[in-house]
């Protein structure tokens, strides 16, 4: 839901507050409200940042992933004026940590995450798979995930020659994720926020 019929520049959307624990993405200037998931969203982000922690303490360069808490600054159809929030941003700690004294708002002056997942809701389900599929593509983050309970599926986007080629991952399929080679999960096992 759009809450501002005015126009917001990027610095007054991270100046912005309404007095309120309402979070808002920036979307073409407009102010729109993140909406709250069902308990079973929660259980996927919590279960999926968790296993992709623990793949990635072996990497050589530290990495985290976090929850619903990194902006990604996004040239939505060449306007400027434009942040998500993914539900899971995965950074290295370094880069990680120069967002410690400011917003936690990755620029365009900065790399890209690893790694951006989105948990699909019937609210968000047509921005999930066409603009910000392209969005996150135009930012060269190398995976894109759409993680969707509605259609029981794990799309795992990967970056090539500038745009995402798709794979869809259903029930047993192991998903691939040349990002994280060492996963072992199934679709379902995701798609179930570890519940199974």
């Amino acid at each position: 839901m759009t809450v501002t019929t005015q126009t917001l520049t990027f610095e007054e959307y991270l100046a912005y507050d309404d007095g309120t624990d309402t979070r808002y993405e920036l979307v073409n200037g407009e102010l729109v409200t993140m909406s709250l998931g069902t308990g079973m969203h929660a259980f996927i982000i919590k279960f999926l940042a968790a296993q992709i922690d623990a793949i990635l303490s072996d990497a050589e360069e530290s990495y985290e992933a976090f929850s619903g808490s990194i902006g990604v600054r996004s040239p939505r159809g060449g306007r400027l004026n434009t942040s998500r929030i993914p539900d899971i941003t995965v950074l290295p700690l370094e880069q990680a940590k120069q967002l410690i004294a400011r917003e936690a708002v990755i620029g365009f002056d900065e790399p890209p995450p690893l790694l951006v997942v989105e948990v699909v809701s019937p609210s968000t389900k047509k921005e999930d798979y066409k603009a910000k599929w392209t969005e996150y593509s135009v930012r060269d983050i190398p995976e894109y995930w759409i993680v969707d309970p509605l259609e029981d599926a794990v799309t795992v986007c990967v970056l090539e020659d500038g745009m995402y080629t798709s794979h869809r991952f259903q029930g047993a399929d192991k998903i691939q994720s040349p990002v994280l080679p060492k996963l072992e999960l199934t679709a379902a096992q995701v798609l179930a926020g570890g519940l199974l």
